[in-house]
């Protein structure tokens, strides 16, 4: 990904707010989601963050400002998914951010600028949806630190299997249970064996976790039994967002054996609205690296672009609050923090290994990247990591502690990156919250 004038960290918007300190939207930045004014039934469709704004994206389709490939992707971002809008591919969004990036510009032609300013909704008064009809849900497991965190806790003697230094190994997830940041979800029910036990029980989710992912979507697609190569992989990616893949522990390591999650994993995954584009993200790409001692990708998987800036510097925190906090008016505890740029396999390497045996994606598609767990102490994306399987619990601001998750606890994933010579982006926030189990009868 080139960069250009987009990513001048001296650009400034006319709307003030753009350029308030830690704003996760910048001019820089200019990331999509699907919103309406809340509490009404108007129909969803496609808005661009900027400062505590949203460029409502069908009413500068129809304001007479835009025209060419940039007119084309507005009027398909108009519609209550993105997907359409995917399938144009990187000239039209690129023709998108562009003209956006014009129009808001400080120096941007006063009718321009007006046309844009009579567009703007306010943040605080919108609501999301998902931003894609996502047909197809792959959830990756790509870093070796989470692998070994808990490989660690099931198998001391083997923690890491042979194939993951191979392969980006993942499994088809649930997109019923998708739900935009804000949701809430009621506790899993499912058969766990108790240590000892020589028969399973049924019963409440007992050992509920988070895991801190990215959600990675799929712009354009391919065709069945056309692989994409590596060189051409994020070509079909059009953005990342914040993905909380919530997970019960005690149900999941029961049904693992011999096959992947099923109940473990089908009952939520909450994504943050806004999807950052790749193109906003390229002033953070860094080397991706694999230790040398360790085993390299066969060639499908290896190029020098790959090795040279495969690797993408997302900051990642995850927050814990609390019933108790909302009860009481505390704020919520920061868990831990991390960064995407430790993964063991990159976002090409994911949508090449997905497409090599001839599995055809499709615009609106989403990937987990996996847990993202760094190398140093607190960096662990999920709550089994941290507290070493419930043995060694949290400590919360508040006085209060957890092995695992309890009702009414809400998680925040929140994201960003940053850099000297460079404008400071964010992701927003995913949020979503436990609910009590829904009790048989």
């Amino acid at each position: 990904m080139a960069l250009d004038h987009t990513h001048d960290p001296a650009a400034r918007s006319w709307l003030a707010s753009a350029q308030a300190g830690g704003c996760d939207f910048p001019i820089q930045n200019l990331p999509f989601a699907e919103f309406r004014l809340a509490g009404t039934q108007e129909a969803f469709r496609g808005g661009v963050a900027i400062g505590d704004q949203v460029v409502d994206l069908a009413a500068l389709a129809a304001a007479g400002t835009l025209d060419g490939p940039a007119l084309q992707a507005a009027r398909a971002c108009a519609q209550p998914v993105l997907n359409d809008f995917f399938a144009l591919g990187p000239a039209a969004w690129r023709a998108l951010r562009h003209a956006l990036f014009a129009a808001l510009n400080e120096d941007a032609p006063a009718a321009d600028a007006d046309a844009v300013r009579a567009c703007l909704r306010p943040q605080a008064a919108i609501e999301f949806a998902l931003p894609a009809r996502v047909g197809d849900y792959t959830d990756f497991y790509t870093s070796i630190d989470h692998a070994l965190n808990i490989g660690r806790l099931l198998k001391p003697d083997d923690p890491i299997t042979p194939n993951f230094q191979w392969i980006p190994i993942a499994y088809h997830g649930r997109v019923s249970t998708l739900g935009v940041s804000g949701q809430a979800f009621h506790r899993p029910m499912g058969q766990t064996l108790a240590p000892g036990a020589k028969a399973p029980s049924y019963g409440p989710c007992a050992r509920l976790d988070y895991e801190l992912e990215l959600g990675i979507y799929i712009g354009r697609g391919n065709a069945a039994g056309e692989a994409i190569p590596l060189e051409r992989a994020e070509d079909h990616v059009f953005g990342i967002c914040l993905l909380n893949d919530w997970s019960a522990r005690d149900i999941q390591f029961w049904e693992m054996a011999p096959l992947g999650p099923f109940l473990a994993k089908n009952f939520a995954t909450t994504v943050s609205p806004w999807i950052v584009t790749m193109d906003a993200l390229a002033p953070y790409r860094s080397a991706w690296t694999r230790p040398a001692e360790h085993p390299q990708p066969l060639p499908y998987l290896d190029s020098q672009g790959n090795r040279e800036h495969g690797a993408i510097d997302i900051r990642l925190e995850v927050w814990l609050e609390s019933q108790r906090d909302r009860d009481e008016a505390d704020g919520p505890t920061r868990l831990s923090g991390t960064s995407f740029r430790h993964q063991y396999w990159s976002i090409a390497q994911m949508v090449a290994h997905h497409t090599a045996g001839g599995c055809s994606l499709n615009p609106g598609d989403l990937f987990g990247s996996g847990t993202i767990s760094g190398p140093g102490p607190g960096e662990a994306g999920a709550m089994i990591e941290l507290t070493r399987g419930g043995q060694a619990p949290i400590a919360l601001a508040n006085g209060e502690s957890r092995g695992f998750l309890q009702d009414g606890d809400a998680v925040m994933l929140r994201g960003w990156c940053e850099k000297p010579g460079a404008a400071r982006i964010g992701f927003g926030e995913s949020r979503g919250t436990v609910l009590a189990c829904r009790l048989p009868g």
